[in-house]
């Protein structure tokens, strides 16, 4: 079963660099600019991981992972982040709602399908 992913980043670039990797794997891809936007696609559909950006307008990546655990259906959906920072402070919020785990930009499209195929069930 092609498992699909929900890439979430207010560039439109990463957004197509990332689509574009996955696609190339196998993966089915969904995409939004920003949290909210993102919301929309939590309507019970199946989606086996987030992989979300943290700083976007409108609404967070923090924002929007506290959203989805709230959700009974995607409670232990994995999330991943992918993105520039790499505070510990941060990463451990981000731990503390609920991430899976955290990818830096720029990333390698071998490691991030690598990452993806640890944690998708």
């Amino acid at each position: 079963m092609e498992k699909t992913i929900l890439i979430v980043d207010d560039s439109n670039s990463i957004r197509n660099l990332v689509e574009f990797t996955l696609k190339d794997a196998g993966f089915n891809i969904l995409s939004a600019i920003n949290g909210k936007d993102a919301l929309n696609f939590f309507d019970g559909r199946t989606i086996h991981l987030l992989l979300t950006d943290l700083h976007m307008p409108i609404m967070s990546g923090m924002e929007l992972i506290a959203e989805v655990r709230k959700m009974d259906t995607y409670q232990f959906m994995p999330i991943l982040f992918l993105t520039t920072e790499t505070q510990v402070e941060i990463k451990k919020e981000a731990k503390n709602l609920g991430a899976t785990g955290w990818i830096v930009k720029p990333f390698n499209g071998e490691k991030l399908i690598a990452t993806i195929r640890k944690v998708i069930r």
